[in-house]
């Protein structure tokens, strides 16, 4: 029988990364309950495949004992398009079905952070002028009410 395709989904990070992984479902029961994987064979062995414009490497294999479990791949170029397949297999069955491509962006810190700047600072460069605004008029210097006494002329 062959293991998969599990299931992936991709999430942009600060020049990363992260990976879900779902590990595929079993089609073994016993006494009338669906085993899943990890029931089966324990733990399951699964390699990353990364694949951008230049080319795919695949990671180095790893273990897990999670259904569903996640995986950050870090030192990425930020702003560049990342895809990603998974291969899981068993010490007892290599005959495996690679999951479907799914692809994210690795985020920049100019990215991420530009709202989060941009909007408070917009704000208070406006408070300060508004208060700046307002000292000035009631200190005299802008839209003055009243015209200068005469003996001030």
């Amino acid at each position: 029988a062959f293991l998969g395709p599990a299931e992936v989904n991709v999430s942009s990070c600060l020049n990363c990364i992260n990976v879900t992984v779902k590990l595929p479902t079993s089609h073994f029961r016993e006494n009338e309950k669906l085993l899943s994987l990890i029931d089966i064979y324990q733990d399951l062995d699964y390699v990353i495949t990364l694949k951008t414009s230049d080319g795919e490497h695949k990671r180095p294999q790893e273990k897990t004992t999670e259904e569903i479990f996640s995986t950050v791949i870090e030192e990425l170029y930020p702003n560049k398009n990342y895809c990603v397949s998974v291969t899981v297999t068993a010490s007892l069955n290599k005959h495996s079905i690679p999951s479907a491509w799914k692809c994210g962006i690795a985020e920049s810190v100019a990215q991420q952070d530009y709202l989060t700047v941009a909007v408070p600072a917009a704000v208070c460069v406006l408070l300060m002028l508004t208060g700046a605004l307002k000292c000035m008029h009631t200190g005299g210097f802008i839209l003055l009410d009243k015209l200068l006494p005469r003996t001030l002329v």
